[in-house]
């Protein structure tokens, strides 16, 4: 098992990003939580990662915060979530946010996120409610400051992100122009993260 990566970022690319590790580039697949924290391209980070063994792939996740792994790994554990929603999840909602409407029973809030019908957001109301006390915090963050290193096209780049996220494309694309709001000085990561506070603000 590969518990943590330390080294330089290479690439981002929503949700995937690419670290050296003494000469060896491990892809690793991350919430945008763990985006939002990441150094620019060229600085080195700290991941908390989780292997992910299948039949037809082997798949790391990487998170900036340990609680952030341990709320990934618990969202595994309920039945329907699979390691993209899971990571859709962690890109929709902060984990306070996510404690906060798994004990109120938000099931609305919830359900916007992408691939997250009624009948999963009930289940994760249910079976998360006596596992989310021992992740409490979260954990800090990794230093690094904010994320950057723009994409050539960071609209483009955001929907594309989303997409991966499970959002359709036309969504995506709708959601990404009212983020940018005609503002070309955001970079992409900006762009998804109010994008995706759009979402979470409605109702």
């Amino acid at each position: 098992m590969i518990g943590q990566l330390r080294g330089l970022i290479l690439a981002k690319h929503p949700p995937m990003l690419v670290l050296d590790v003494q000469g060896v580039g491990y892809e690793v697949e991350a919430p945008m939580s763990t985006f939002y924290d990441l150094p620019a391209v060229g600085e080195q980070a700290i991941l908390f990662t989780h292997l992910s063994v299948r039949e037809d792939a082997h798949v790391l996740y990487g998170f900036v915060r340990e609680g952030d792994r341990g709320l990934f790994r618990s969202l595994l554990k309920v039945s329907g979530v699979g390691g993209k929603m899971a990571l859709a999840i962690l890109s929709g909602l902060s984990a306070e946010d996510f404690t906060r409407c798994v004990q109120a029973g938000d099931i609305a809030t919830l359900t916007r996120v992408p691939g997250v019908g009624k009948k999963t957001a009930e289940r994760l109301v249910i079976e998360m409610r006596d596992r989310l006390q021992p992740l409490a915090g979260g954990g800090a963050a990794t230093p690094g400051g904010a994320a950057g290193a723009a994409a050539d096209n960071p609209q483009t780049e955001a929907v594309s992100a989303l997409v991966s996220l499970g959002y359709k494309p036309a969504d995506a694309a709708r959601m990404i122009k009212t983020a940018a709001s005609g503002d070309e000085s955001m970079n992409s990561e900006q762009m998804i993260r109010a994008a995706l506070k759009a979402v979470a603000a409605k109702g």
